[in-house]
């Protein structure tokens, strides 16, 4: 069986990013989340690098929203 991580993480990330509610679990409890949401028996230490990647995309994400918003501050578009 081949498991493609990336796709993984894309499939959790879209799904966190959608739904406010399941954002809130996940950041509570990112591993159970990210199982639940894969529905692949993943070990252990490759569900905490799948939530440690997605929490860190789903921050990125905000944090560029917010600097691109700032951007007008500044004269720029």
């Amino acid at each position: 069986m081949n498991i493609d991580i990336k796709e993984i993480i894309e499939k959790v990330v879209d799904k966190v990013k959608d739904d406010p509610t399941l954002l809130a679990k996940f950041k509570k409890d990112p591993i159970s989340v990210v199982e639940k949401l894969v529905g692949v028996d993943l070990p252990n230490d490759q569900l905490e690098k799948v939530a440690d990647l997605v929490m860190a995309k789903v921050t990125a994400d905000k944090v560029g929203d917010v600097l691109e918003g700032l951007g007008g501050l500044f004269g720029k578009k």
